[in-house]
């Protein structure tokens, strides 16, 4: 089904409609959820409009693509979401993490653009985690969503930090006092 109507007027009574027809107070957590997915993805499209490594491109426009299928699963109480995803993402973790300097010092969040974009990507991946938590534990949500969410934080610091290195930008590291 494809929309071709945006403007319903059905969400004026403060309620959305999730797939399968049932409609949730827009207030509802499965709602947040599902809006913090959205966000989320929007962080990285926003992150993609810079110039970046094909590798961390393609494997961006990867996420973003797993990404609205999470919020379609959301949106479908009881749908499954691709245990091969979360494969995907390890896989990433170890091939992007593979040429990174050790780390000596936690990283604050910076060096180039690109690389701030994708700290800010990471958060908000760390926040749609929590939010998807509760719905896992409750059964709402599958428990596979969380995992993959967690993940994807662990990725995106991990790419921030392969930006930069592709940039030759330094980390900045934390000073302990």
């Amino acid at each position: 089904m494809r929309l071709s109507k945006i403007t319903t007027r059905t969400g004026d009574d403060g309620t959305t409609g999730l797939a399968d027809g049932s409609r949730l107070p827009k207030d509802d957590p499965r709602i947040a959820a599902i809006g913090s997915v959205d966000e989320l993805n929007s962080q990285l499209g926003l992150l993609l409009s810079e110039t970046l490594p094909d590798a961390i491109r393609s494997e961006l426009l990867d996420i973003q693509h797993d990404l609205f299928d999470l919020g379609g699963v959301l949106a479908v109480p009881g749908a499954p979401f691709d245990k091969a995803k979360l494969a995907r993402l390890d896989a990433a973790i170890v091939r992007f993490n593979t040429d990174l300097p050790p780390l000596k010092e936690f990283v604050l969040p910076g060096g180039s653009r690109a690389a701030a974009l994708c700290h800010v990507a990471r958060c908000v991946a760390r926040r749609t985690e929590r939010e998807y938590v509760p719905l896992a534990r409750a059964s709402l949500a599958p428990i596979h969503g969380m995992q993959y969410l967690n993940r994807l934080s662990d990725l995106l610091f991990i790419l921030s930090r392969a930006i930069n290195l592709a940039e030759g930008r330094a980390e900045t590291l934390w000073r302990r006092n």
